[in-house]
């Protein structure tokens, strides 16, 4: 009888150790869902909301498990990391972050699981702006995230700064004449001060493309595509003009060091260092930096935002709608080599509900895409935030196209900003280089020319 048992043990070991051997699911991956994000710094406002989510889904689901996945990594490189993990049946997550500007691309790379039969099923689907749930809608018409973010640009200014150099606060540029004017008046009354932080290193990423050089292009006659006639706009007036303000930034001294701005912690130094420090007069960036300075984030300040004040960004020459803006975003979507997309949605739902959403943007800044969190006094008196202001952006704000080459033709436009910015090619030279990238991207017959 011993012999026995000792040769069922034996079996029993062999048959377990087989299965796991040939790929085998084990009980403990099959109660863990993976939740991969990108981790860019410390105390980072994302962490603790997936800290609370993970409570509310483990007390709801006592048999199940979240494991957190961080990518730390550039910006580019989580999008590189991000993809192969999605590529594997044996690396794939559960549940993704991904930027809105990636869902078209993933989605068209079959990385992503379509999420409609599920929404239509939510009740909480309808509180989600239209504008936002089109950022999460691939060229296919499906849906393949949910928004748990949006947010607008536009330019921030040191209030100090401005009243040493004795320019006006609050301070309203009307075209772009008016930035430069300030710039250069800081540049002169306030030494040792940079008068004016653009993103426009390779290593910044969408912080390039979308911040700086969208930022001025669709305040131009000019977008970077047409969506009617389903081509690129490679050459026009308003993408030269969007680089030669880039090269009168820097070409006159009035940005910050090359060492600086083309490091690939840029943002960070930018954020948590030299505007906390009030060395920088005007910060072309996004409404989200509030949650930098929040009392949970990596740099907190309760001062910051009576010391730096959110403004619109004008047109080229104040043509109408008389300013301009860009907006993104965030969402969670579902692996589709996921074998637990159900335990995989229900985190999904926890995660983006109306309490979960309101406690995300409150430490991380970004506005919500929920009306009803939009609606809450909380929201929207919320001390240290520009929420109210930065909404009003939306009513001029453009979106990036969401096509599934974006991602390719942003990594030519973010080398033809740092070529100008470097002074390694002039305006014009950076354009035509641009032109004969993208074309070799999308091919000759999908982009065309202005004058």
């Amino acid at each position: 009888m011993k012999k026995m048992f000792l040769m069922l043990v034996s079996l029993v070991l062999v048959l377990v150790t087989v299965a796991c051997s040939s790929g085998g699911t084990s009980a403990e991956d099959l109660s863990t869902i993976k939740v991969v994000y990108r981790k860019y710094g410390q105390n980072l406002p994302i962490e603790k909301w997936f800290e609370k989510v993970i409570g509310d889904f483990e007390k709801a689901h006592p048999d199940k498990n979240v494991e957190l996945v961080p990518i730390q990594a550039s910006e580019g490189d989580f999008f590189a990391k991000l993809a192969l993990m999605m590529k594997s049946e044996d690396t794939a997550p559960d549940v993704v972050t991904e930027d809105t500007f990636m869902i078209n691309a993933d989605a068209a790379a079959g990385y992503l699981e379509p999420l409609d039969d599920r929404v239509n099923k939510w009740d909480e689907w309808d509180q989600f702006h239209d504008e936002v749930k089109k950022g999460v809608t691939a060229n296919d018409g499906k849906i393949y995230g949910i928004p748990y973010t949006t947010d607008t640009r536009g330019l921030w200014y040191n209030v100090n700064i401005f009243k040493k150099a004795g320019l006006p606060v609050p301070w309203e540029p009307k075209n772009w004449n008016d930035i430069l004017t300030a710039a250069k008046t800081i540049k002169e009354k306030v030494p040792g001060t940079i008068p004016f932080w653009c993103n426009v290193g390779k290593a910044s990423g969408e912080a390039t493309s979308m911040q700086t050089l969208e930022m001025l292009l669709y305040g131009t006659e000019d977008p970077l595509y047409d969506a009617e006639s389903d081509k690129w706009i490679v050459k026009s007036p308003g993408f030269l003009h969007s680089l030669e303000f880039i090269h009168k930034i820097y070409s006159q001294g009035l940005g910050p060091e090359m060492s600086q701005i083309l490091a690939g912690n840029a943002g960070n130094l930018l954020t948590e260092q030299l505007m906390p420090e009030e060395k920088v007069g005007i910060v072309l960036n996004g409404s989200w930096l509030t949650g930098t300075w929040g009392e949970e984030g990596p740099a907190p300040w309760p001062e910051a935002t009576k010391v730096y004040h959110f403004t619109a960004m004008p047109t080229e020459k104040g043509q109408d709608p008389g300013f301009t803006s860009m907006s993104g975003g965030w969402a969670l979507s579902i692996s589709s080599k996921s074998d637990k997309k159900d335990l995989a949605w229900e985190f999904i739902k926890l995660a983006t509900n109306k309490e979960n959403s309101l406690y995300y943007v409150l430490r991380g800044g970004e506005l919500t895409p929920r009306r009803d969190v939009a609606a809450d006094p909380e929201y929207r008196n919320a001390p240290g935030k520009v929420f109210e202001q930065a909404t009003k952006f939306l009513d001029f704000t453009h979106y990036r196209p969401s096509h599934e080459k974006y991602p390719a033709v942003s990594t030519k436009i973010q080398a033809a900003v740092e070529s100008v910015a470097t002074g390694r090619l002039s305006p014009r030279q950076a354009m035509d280089q641009y032109a004969r990238d993208v074309k070799a991207v999308v091919g000759a017959e999908n982009v065309i020319e202005r004058r």
